[in-house]
């Protein structure tokens, strides 16, 4: 099971950009998924999550701003995010709970390989 994120880029100020991230392997179902971003020199945050039933949560900071959603017949994860700010440039990680997969498998906490997103002012 791997995690392919895309959609990052350079962005001005007031702009916006759709992350996406797909979970390719014989998934069966997957459970909490999520958008984690890190900032040169800082940790890594959460930004949003959205469970299998699309309860979502964000970060203060993104509240407002940043959409999270799910297509679970495409495994996928997406993040809409508008009025971008320079604050917001960071690495964007997505990662899922937990999958479990068709041979009857789980497993726990997958990432995927980072996007980075640059919002210049």
């Amino acid at each position: 099971v791997q995690l392919q994120a895309s959609g990052g880029g350079l962005v001005q100020a007031g702009g916006s950009l759709r992350l996406s991230c797909i979970a390719s392997g014989a998934i069966l179902r997957i459970n909490d998924m999520g958008w984690y971003r890190q900032a040169p020199g800082k940790q890594r945050d959460l930004v949003a999550g959205v469970t299998s039933s699309g309860v979502t949560d964000y970060a203060d900071s993104v509240k407002g701003r940043f959409t999270i959603s799910r297509d679970n017949a495409k495994n996928a994860v997406y993040l809409q995010m508008n009025s971008l700010k320079p604050e917001d440039t960071a690495v964007y990680y997505c990662h899922a709970d937990r999958i479990f997969t068709l041979w009857g498998s789980e497993g726990s906490n997958y990432w995927g390989k980072g996007t980075q997103v640059t919002v210049s002012s």
